[in-house]
């Protein structure tokens, strides 16, 4: 039975490796039959920018993201975000604080990260 799944990413990627893992988890997720969104919050955006030098497991990172392009997976950030760096390519929508926590509530499963 197909889920609705929130992957929410908040530490700072240029911090710990636990972003990029938790874009990896977010992929497998992907894999099956499960609707996957992925919430960037706080510096996690930093993930999806064109320069990305500073990210801890950067090489693994490079190894996934354009299996999110290709799958078009939808990535939330909360309004505001500077998105002037952006690779183009990404399905990125922008969304207030209190629109993600609906959208949270709204979901079967999320991950938190």
């Amino acid at each position: 039975m197909s889920k609705r799944i929130a992957v929410v990413i908040g530490e700072d990627p240029c911090v710990t490796a636990r972003p990029v893992e938790a874009i990896r988890i977010a992929l497998g997720l992907c894999a099956g039959d499960h609707e996957t969104t992925v919430i960037l919050l706080g510096r996690a955006p930093l993930l999806l920018m064109k320069e990305t030098e500073e990210i801890v497991d950067v090489d693994i990172l490079e190894k996934y993201l354009p299996s999110f392009k290709h799958l078009s997976v939808p990535f939330i950030v909360e309004a505001g975000t500077v998105m002037n760096a952006w690779s183009d390519t990404f399905s990125v929508t922008t969304r207030t604080a209190d629109e993600i926590r609906q959208f949270i509530r709204t979901v079967d499963r999320s991950l938190i990260f």
